[in-house]
């Protein structure tokens, strides 16, 4: 049941971007540019940060200035985020589509990426894999808010059914 914070945040805030720590700026670039599409706003070899220098990325999609950033400063080399600590469960990309959420369906399916879960969620419908480091992400489309299910007080009621791919494929290619 939703609980109304005694002193609530603006409810027209958004996320800006997220920020997350690479192995490699090179190969998590193949992945987000040469697989999922997004546009390259900046990139430095060598910057200092964090006592240290490192590798910088930041993506886009839009021309809006980076809604994922990467660095290499206290990760370079390193290996994913073991299980079992304390940290970023998941970020979640949504498509402002069902189309666009095909369409990228299709990109990781091209070159043979593994999906590791496919859920419709009532709200929405999402597709949950790994990046190139181990960082869990989920693409996802948001059904209007009219469409999302409620129960009888008219509460949101999320679910956690299965994701017919077969019915997602068939949307057509999104107009860019």
């Amino acid at each position: 049941m939703p609980q109304r914070a005694p002193n609530p945040i603006d409810p027209g805030i958004t996320i800006g971007h997220v920020h997350l720590r690479t192995a490699d700026i090179d190969r998590v670039r193949d992945f987000y540019v040469g697989v999922l599409g997004f546009d390259v706003m900046a990139e430095e070899r060598d910057v200092p940060g964090w006592g240290t220098t490192g590798d910088i990325l930041f993506l886009s999609a839009g021309g809006y200035h980076h809604r994922l950033g990467f660095n290499t400063w206290k990760s370079a080399g390193g290996g994913p985020q073991p299980d079992g600590v304390a940290g970023l469960h998941h970020v979640a990309i949504n498509y402002p589509t069902r189309a666009g959420l095909a369409d990228a369906v299709r990109r990781l399916q091209a070159v043979g990426w593994p999906l590791r879960q496919l859920s419709d969620h009532g709200t929405h419908e999402a597709v949950y894999l790994s990046d190139p480091d181990g960082n869990d992400l989920e693409l996802a489309w948001d059904r209007p808010p009219d469409q999302w299910p409620r129960d009888e007080r008219g509460e949101i009621t999320m679910s956690f059914g299965d994701l017919d791919l077969d019915d997602l494929l068939r949307e057509p290619p999104p107009a860019v």
